[in-house]
């Protein structure tokens, strides 16, 4: 028998959104909740059975009323049987949400950090799961056995299995966990589908990012989980992303032009980051670029990250290790450049400039 899941985690419902305007802030919290719908279509068209949600689906242990009648009615929704395993953000307590909020009946939230399961005998498994009382958690996986059965085992836990504050983590704990498959939280980027002994496990990522240190796709996990093998994928839900765009200004005569040239087709919906790098001599106003681009983009931010461009051949006559690194390059390069050989001269000259950083004890940025 195999079980028809969608597991997702780090929804953080109602984040800040500190880097952008009050305006575009609450544009992005709505969209958030505009998730949860999209999780209850998917649900509906590929007859899930189990909704396994892995931690900080509130980005604090408090939230809006607004977004609160917004998860009771998409959950209301799902046909499924809803799993919470509440995170270091949404963590469970008096006053959270999860307390006091009258959710649909199948909703199951795990409130203690004392591990306990569920049986669903018409689907012929367990699901475990344990969540946080407080902002940090002990390990809650480490003693953990699911005792012999021929029910399906499935976990769900927010948990991290590269630090120890969060509840720490560990291969060798999920490979003797019994489990058939543990739905992971707390990672903000898909994991892959893994495996440890015979446990398969997995972190879905955020659905959404919500900065630029969470570029990439954003989705959830989706598939069925048998006693013998998970066939699972992870599916992208496409929403707004973030993404970083370096744009190398060596040679530009114009600033704006060089960048506007760079620019992919269709910005509009994403929220973009420039970085503008190489060598480039002259004035770059940085607000100018923003102020006449901004429109192309739901919000853009522009650093400047060039340098002033150097003679590369500079001090090449010096009697030091640095003057007999570049008369031999320099010869490599003439050399090259008599027969025109384009690839050559490129590949001196990015060792002249590595080379050069690499003796600076600089970052070379081209």
């Amino acid at each position: 028998m195999s079980v028809k899941i969608l597991h997702a985690a780090d929804f953080h419902l109602d984040s800040p959104f500190e880097a952008l305007s009050e305006e575009l802030a609450a544009v992005r919290r709505r969209e958030q909740r505009d998730l949860l719908d999209r999780i209850a279509e998917i649900s509906g068209q590929e007859n899930v059975q189990l909704v396994l949600l892995s931690g900080d689906l509130l980005d604090s242990a408090t939230s809006y009323y607004e977004t609160q009648d917004v998860l009771c009615r998409a959950f209301s929704r799902i046909r499924a049987k809803i799993f919470i395993s509440p995170g270091n953000h949404d963590f469970y307590c008096p006053k959270s949400p999860y307390a006091y909020v009258k959710f649909p009946d199948n909703v199951h939230f795990f409130t203690s950090p004392l591990i306990s399961s569920v049986t669903l005998p018409n689907l012929g498994c367990r699901v475990w799961g344990a969540g946080f009382n407080d902002q940090y958690s002990r390990p809650l996986l480490s003693s953990f056995k699911a005792d012999d059965s021929d029910m399906l085992d499935i976990m769900v836990m927010h948990g991290d299995m590269g630090g120890d504050a969060y509840n720490r983590i560990r291969e060798a704990e999920i490979a003797s966990s019994g489990l058939d498959y543990l739905a992971l939280g707390h990672i903000h980027t898909f994991s892959g589908i893994k495996k440890a002994g015979k446990t398969y496990y997995a972190y879905p990522g955020c659905p959404e990012g919500r900065g630029f240190d969470e570029t990439g796709d954003k989705g959830v996990i989706l598939g069925s989980v048998s006693k013998s093998d998970c066939d699972l994928r992870f599916m992208p839900l496409g929403g707004r992303a973030y993404k970083i765009l370096n744009i190398d200004m060596t040679g530009a005569a114009e600033p704006l032009a060089a960048v506007t040239a760079a620019l992919p087709l269709n910005t509009e919906r994403d929220i973009y980051r420039l970085i503008l790098s190489g060598e480039f001599d002259g004035v770059m106003d940085l607000q100018q670029i923003k102020d006449r681009l901004a429109p192309r983009f739901f919000h853009l931010s522009v650093q400047d990250a060039t340098r002033p461009p150097r003679d590369i051949w500079a001090l090449s006559g010096d009697d030091t290790l640095r003057g007999s690194f570049l008369r031999y390059l320099k010869e490599k390069y003439d050399a090259a450049d008599k027969v025109a050989d384009e690839s050559t001269k490129s590949s001196v000259l990015s060792a002249v400039r590595y080379g050069l950083s690499a003796l600076d004890h600089a970052e070379e940025d081209n």
